[in-house]
């Protein structure tokens, strides 16, 4: 079965899904997207990635064009007519088809809506198993006042510029620090530190996203009796804690075992990130919007 594609309200095969070259969100990377999945019959948290996209819509005076309800039941629609219960959903939504300038009153024809359901994977297996190691970056995170991160927005040549730095030294993830030299995240998820027993990851104010995973390891760690803290990070808290691991969409949650050459902790996943992992995999498959 050739996959089907959300085009602005059709389903087209995967091959037919074309986007003008004229499009702002291709040409200047004018647009907001979200990565969501889908669990055993669930969209899990599908309501609050539709929050997130709609505030960063809102923070460019992007006209989404369809109401929350409306793009919901896309979002669903797009899983039942690829018969997926399980899957990766890409969630476009760029300004739409203008001219070679900037001004975007020029996108008349409104905003271009796109969804992609597939399978994504986006580290081996062995890493959820063995860990990751990681470098940090020399790329800075994008400064706060200039394209705040909490948007997630279709310019995402910040994460790329560092995930090439992550690629030439062999590895699959790197940290990032902020323009103060503080953690941020790494390339494509959000970073915790284990410390004596309690969970420390950076404040969403140094302009970092404001993860769904994360915020689902901000609710299961106190069921686990484990305080959570956000807190400005340095490399050397980094260094010095018992346990560390990223949290994304398509990443889950991923253990780290090293960084920049130093072993976390005893080089090995922790036992409280394993029981996060375990709970967090218990919580997809009974939390969500079902897709039927």
């Amino acid at each position: 079965m050739t996959p089907l594609v959300y085009l602005n309200g059709k389903f087209v095969p995967k091959w037919e899904a074309k986007v003008s070259v004229f499009d702002h969100g291709l040409l200047y990377g004018d647009g907001v997207f979200e990565g969501i999945r889908a669990y055993s019959g669930r969209v899990f948290r599908l309501d609050e990635h539709l929050q997130r996209l709609y505030r960063g819509a809102r923070a460019i005076l992007l006209e989404v064009g369809m109401t929350h309800e409306e793009l919901r039941e896309a979002v669903l629609e797009s899983l039942r007519v690829n018969n997926l219960q399980d899957a990766y959903i890409r969630l476009v939504v760029t300004r739409g088809i203008g001219d070679l300038g900037l001004d975007p009153r020029k996108c008349s024809q409104g905003c271009t809506i796109f969804i992609i359901a597939d399978a994504i994977q986006l580290y081996p297996e062995q890493m959820y198993q063995e860990g990751l190691e990681l470098i940090t970056v020399t790329t800075r995170r994008n400064d706060v006042t200039a394209l705040n991160p909490a948007i997630k927005s279709l310019n995402y040549l910040n994460n790329i510029l560092a995930k090439i730095e992550v690629v030439r030294a062999g590895l699959h993830e790197g940290l990032m620090l902020s323009a103060d030299g503080y953690v941020a995240e790494a390339t494509g998820d959000n970073i915790f530190l284990c410390t004596r027993g309690r969970l420390v990851t950076p404040p969403t104010s140094i302009g970092i996203l404001d993860g769904i995973t994360r915020d689902a390891v901000m609710q299961l760690a106190p069921e686990m009796g484990i305080v959570v803290e956000e807190k400005l990070l340095t490399q050397y808290d980094v260094y010095i804690a018992d346990e560390c691991f990223l949290t994304g969409t398509a990443a889950e949650i991923i253990p780290v075992v090293k960084v920049d050459g130093r072993l976390i902790g005893d080089g090995k996943p922790g036992p409280v990130t394993r029981e996060l992992m375990a709970r967090f995999h218990d919580l997809t498959r009974k939390e969500g919007v079902p897709i039927s």
